[in-house]
């Protein structure tokens, strides 16, 4: 039996996610840009509810296509709060759209958006030595950074904890427990 981090509990959904992306180096500019709207969907809710809504996401978001997500209009955005697959939340999803538009102003400045997000960690995962869930933090002084320099550049729902959290999330922290089967493998 593998040994896992705590929170992620016995949920094959969760299990899954774990095993198979959480703390995985991502670079792919359309992944990058689905997990920082999904962390923002998720601000005050649990991620499981968004893991179990991500098809959903994934349809309703044009597989996250950011050139057709910046062009939503008050059509789609009616269309999208009738959608019970997702969080209908109004703020929620117009942050989406601005965030694609502010999402498409940073790759052409720097080529992609990948570029500009690792420039954070100098390109290198920051891995940490946590032996439990409650050692984690909410927030650090990258996330913060990064959350005040999106925000400066028009992005919505990135507060530090959803910076942190994306950070977890696509790899750039390496937050796997130090006994987890993933702590030497991401």
């Amino acid at each position: 039996m593998k040994t896992r981090c705590a929170w992620c509990g016995e949920d094959p959904l969760y299990t899954k996610y774990h095993d198979e992306e959480w703390g995985l180096p991502t670079h792919d500019d359309r992944q990058l840009f689905e997990l920082i709207v999904l962390e923002g969907a998720q601000a005050g809710l649990s991620w499981i509810t968004i893991l179990r809504k991500r098809d959903n996401y994934r349809a309703a978001f044009d597989n996250f296509d950011v050139l057709k997500v910046a062009n939503y209009g008050e059509k789609k955005i009616a269309e999208l709060l009738g959608n019970a697959g997702i969080v209908r939340n109004k703020l929620k999803i117009r942050s989406a759209i601005s965030n694609a538009k502010a999402f498409i102003e940073v790759q052409k400045e720097f080529g992609s958006f990948d570029t500009y997000l690792w420039q954070f960690t100098d390109g290198k995962t920051i891995t940490n030595k946590f032996k439990t869930i409650s050692e984690l933090p909410a927030t650090s002084s990258v996330s913060d950074a990064m959350s005040k320099d999106l925000k400066n550049r028009g992005f919505k729902f990135v507060g530090s904890t959803i910076c942190y959290a994306f950070m977890q999330s696509i790899g750039m922290v390496n937050d796997h427990e130090m006994i987890c089967f993933r702590y030497n493998e991401v």
